[in-house]
């Protein structure tokens, strides 16, 4: 693999490990982050373990598109083999972004969605990409109207699960038509990370009880880092394993409605 892997969200508690992993293996990373300043202090404590590694700190906030195609514009053509859309975000309340979009469909699937369709001239025809998705997917629905919930239809769990199912079939879409390129799901399972504190009076609890039974973020991107680094497409990568699309996801159909309504949404 020629080029640096893109690590989004390399701040955080699996995009951090992403990086320092892929790093200590000699390969070079660009980290895309939203602060600048927590991406410094995780870069320089990176190098501090593994003194040589070439990383690369770019902005990049999904939650702004102007911010998707600054960063995308960026990217010069050829430097970049791989792409890990690793961000991700569980938020608190319902909030429309500057585009207009809820902000969790923005940060773990437009922002993605075109951050993904813009790098794809700029990267090799067989580039890795691989996709965070989440075991919550398979507890929601997803139709068109689902990439816009109104207030009244927030939830905290339910948002997040539809924007990851989204992801997923925008994944699915995205290996059909470019068929050449290694498109690839990880899902970490649960992952004691701060993404899943929820802003609730129980949250320490939880933490107490909860946390402890949970992956570490090392364990937990572990999959998403075979699927970087392994010749394998289309698959879904779990655990220690990897394997078929599971059947319940499978609907060209969704995919391609689901790809036209982004496309229109985010005026691409």
């Amino acid at each position: 693999m020629k080029g640096r892997i893109i690590v989004t969200g390399a701040t955080g508690s699996m995009g951090s490990a992403a990086a320092e992993a892929l790093a200590s293996q000699g390969i070079p990373i660009l980290m895309a982050c939203r602060n600048l300043e927590k991406a410094a202090a995780v870069r320089a404590d990176i190098l501090r373990r593994v003194p040589g590694a070439d990383l690369e700190v770019q902005p990049l906030d999904l939650a702004s598109m102007a911010s998707v195609r600054a960063f995308a514009e960026g990217v010069e053509t050829g430097s970049v083999a791989a792409l890990f859309n690793n961000a991700g975000v569980i938020s608190k309340g319902f909030r429309l972004t500057e585009d207009g979009l809820e902000n969790t469909f923005s940060v773990n699937y437009f922002g993605p969605w075109l951050l993904t369709q813009l790098l794809l001239p700029k990267l090799p025809q067989d580039a890795h990409i691989v996709n965070m998705v989440s075991l919550t997917c398979r507890y929601v629905s997803l139709n068109e109207v689902s990439l816009q919930p109104t207030e009244k239809e927030f939830s905290q769990l339910g948002t997040y699960a539809r924007a990851k199912r989204a992801l997923l079939s925008f994944s699915l879409e995205l290996a059909r038509r470019y068929p050449e390129l290694r498109v690839n799901l990880a899902d970490p399972g649960i992952v004691a990370s701060d993404m899943i504190d929820l802003g609730h009076w129980y949250d320490p609890l939880a933490d107490a009880l909860f946390k402890p039974l949970c992956k570490s973020p090392q364990a937990g991107v572990r999959p998403a880092l075979r699927a970087l680094v392994e010749e394998k497409h289309n698959r879904y990568y779990i655990g220690k394993k990897s394997k078929d699309i599971p059947r319940r996801y499978i609907d060209p159909s969704l995919d391609e409605r689901i790809w036209e309504e982004t496309r229109r949404l985010i005026n691409l």
